[in-house]
């Protein structure tokens, strides 16, 4: 079967769990997604070993036919990330630009080395030799939180503006700077060049600044594409070009495409939405966009729970995956409470902010994609064949797989009472 077959087929599983669930379960769709493949990957793995039928090979064959990391990363994320800068607020993220500036390299930063050297910790008195560059390059990759994963899930909720806005910003512009943490320390573990200052230096601006650059001239030339035309369907067709082309050229000069996404979403959802749209196709922008949105979502997410049975699970492997979800979790809460002791010398806010950003600060497909990144055969267990990537693997789908199905489905909670909190402030006699 061919992968446009296999990505059919999958579409249609996705929108056939998404269905189901708004008619019986009414959970939120990605969250339902997700469990529902998962479940669908448990049974297949069970009667495979039980002897009841066997699909497990086929259906691992099938998964492992679509390169995961190649779909998402040179993929749907360009359209996932400009539909999110679309429905981001520009006055509401310049009023916590210095917030989600920290967060998004400050806390990524602590977070990274707080989760490095924990493990290595961990993995010493477990005996298990896992080198500490191996630890520090998993906390780089799921220490960003995940764009797709949070606006799939927390944006839905309608928290307060200023949380919303602080953990949606965050998780669109801080996986530019985990990128270039990821990429150095990539280079460290697995290639001969040592990396300097001035490389370090060097990938920074050409990724991240290039990338900011790159999608303010993208949105830019968008904008008076999209300006000079009165034709409604080719005003919502000049917007795709941005994410299709304008991500893949994005690639070619190696510059940032997320960011490039992010910022030229941004610019098209709060300028060219008011002066360059006909009156009907501002009406449709975001209809469009959220379309596209769920379905592109809805694939990636039965990918997450399906990738379950691509994994050979080993003892040791439990008792990483175990460590690491609380790991993820603390190193998380202490790098937003440091940055709130910050925060709290400048303004007031509300009291629930680092317990909603610390529980919706939610992983996806773009740390599974990382993970995959990483080269096999380098051994840790060689009499077990358990390698660096395995271990990897295993503990980034027990953080994603938590993040979204115990986390994403438990936070409203907390959103309430932040609600509550925030109405009983401006209840308050002057």
């Amino acid at each position: 079967m061919s992968i446009y077959h296999t990505l059919c087929f999958l579409s249609a599983a996705a929108m056939l769990i998404a269905f189901i669930n708004s008619k019986i379960v009414k959970m939120q769709t990605t969250i339902a997604i997700t469990a529902g493949s998962m479940s669908l990957s448990l049974l297949i793995l069970v009667a495979g070993q039980n002897g009841w039928f066997s699909l497990n090979h086929l259906a691992a064959e099938t998964v492992a036919s679509i390169d995961f990391e190649d779909f998402l990363l040179k993929g749907i994320l360009g359209f996932l990330l400009f539909a999110g800068g679309l429905g981001i607020k520009l006055p509401n993220l310049k009023d916590q630009k210095w917030e989600i500036t920290v967060l998004a390299l400050g806390a990524t930063l602590l977070s990274t080395f707080f989760i490095g050297f924990a493990l290595y910790g961990f993995c010493q008195l477990i005996q298990i030799p896992f080198e500490l560059i191996y630890c520090l390059l998993f906390g780089a990759l799921i220490s960003p939180t995940d764009p797709i994963a949070v606006l799939a899930i927390v944006k839905k909720l309608n928290a307060p503006k200023r949380i919303s806005t602080q953990i949606e910003g965050e998780s669109l512009f801080n996986d530019g700077f985990g990128l270039v943490i990821f990429v150095t320390l990539f280079t460290i573990a697995f290639s001969s060049e040592t990396p300097t200052v001035g490389s370090v230096s060097l990938l920074f601006v050409q990724e991240a600044i290039g990338g900011i650059v790159y999608g303010f001239v993208l949105g830019l030339l968008s904008h008076y594409l999209i300006s000079s035309t009165d034709d409604h369907s080719m005003e919502l067709l000049l917007t795709i070009g941005v994410p299709t082309a304008g991500y893949a050229f994005a690639d070619i000069i190696h510059v940032s495409g997320p960011l490039a996404m992010v910022v030229s979403g941004i610019m098209i959802g709060n300028w060219t939405r008011f002066v360059g749209f006909s009156k009907e196709s501002e009406t449709h922008l975001d209809h469009f966009w959220e379309l596209v949105d769920e379905f592109l979502n809805g694939v990636l997410f039965l990918l997450i729970g399906m990738s379950m049975l691509l994994f050979e699970f080993h003892k040791e492997d439990w008792l990483l995956m175990a460590f690491s979800i609380p790991l993820v979790l603390t190193s998380r809460y202490v790098s937003v409470r440091i940055s709130y002791m910050g925060f709290k010398r400048f303004r007031s806010y509300n009291p629930w902010s680092v317990n909603i950003l610390t529980w919706g600060g939610l992983r996806g497909g773009l740390a599974l994609a990382m993970a995959l990144s990483v080269p096999s055969g380098v051994w840790v267990i060689q009499d077990k064949l358990i390698d660096v990537k395995e271990i990897v693997l295993v503990m980034t789908y027990s953080v994603v797989v938590f993040s979204i199905l115990v986390q994403g489905s438990t936070i409203t909670p907390m959103i309430e009472k932040a609600k509550q909190a925030e109405q009983s402030e401006e209840n308050k006699p002057l």
